[in-house]
């Protein structure tokens, strides 16, 4: 399928993106169903949830990866998941963003063809998601949360010295260094 979808719009210029996909579930019978955050919904519900990768170009969007994301809930208790028949490489704890990573490993072992990788805020707040993106020499762009800080490259931050002061109260007086010191 995916060297399919590269043969149809595969190019520098395509995109990977990678979202989540839930699927509300009721009962606790359905491998990874538990209650977690289901993007459809917008809320926490019974869902699972799935990694999913999806190879774009003008317009065009063809799935290339749908990988089952397994709660602690489930990786927690290896009777159930031996009862669920969940493959033993499976078994082990994973986050989403490492299934995605490794789900962008195998299309490229496969020589799929994309330019840069996307994904939303959810991702973009791995920082090892982010960097397995550079370390595989990457082009990406992705989404970060509100609260989440952002600062150029040259910047560098300094805890304050100063005395026995509360570690909140230390936390406020980081100082940002570029070519001189200054207050944040």
């Amino acid at each position: 399928m995916a060297k399919q979808a590269d043969r149809l719009i595969g190019a520098s210029d395509a995109f990977l993106v990678i979202d989540d996909t839930s699927l509300p579930k009721k009962g606790e019978c359905s491998v990874g169903v538990a209650p977690q955050y289901a993007s459809m919904l917008g809320k926490r519900a019974n869902c699972q949830t799935l990694v999913s990768l999806t190879l774009a170009r003008n317009e065009v969007p063809i799935a290339v990866g749908l990988r089952l994301f397994l709660p602690e809930s489930w990786t927690s208790d290896p009777p159930r998941m031996a009862r669920a028949g969940v493959p033993e490489s499976f078994r082990q704890p994973r986050s989403k963003p490492e299934i995605a990573l490794d789900e962008i490993d195998r299309l490229m072992v496969q020589g799929v063809r994309f330019g840069a990788v996307l994904a939303d805020a959810g991702y973009g707040l791995s920082a090892p998601f982010r960097q397995g993106l550079s370390a595989r020499g990457l082009a990406w762009a992705v989404g970060v949360p509100k609260h989440q800080k952002v600062y150029p490259a040259n910047v560098s931050l300094i805890f304050s010295s100063g005395g026995t002061r509360p570690a909140a109260q230390k936390a406020r007086s980081l100082i940002c260094s570029r070519s001189r010191p200054r207050r944040c």
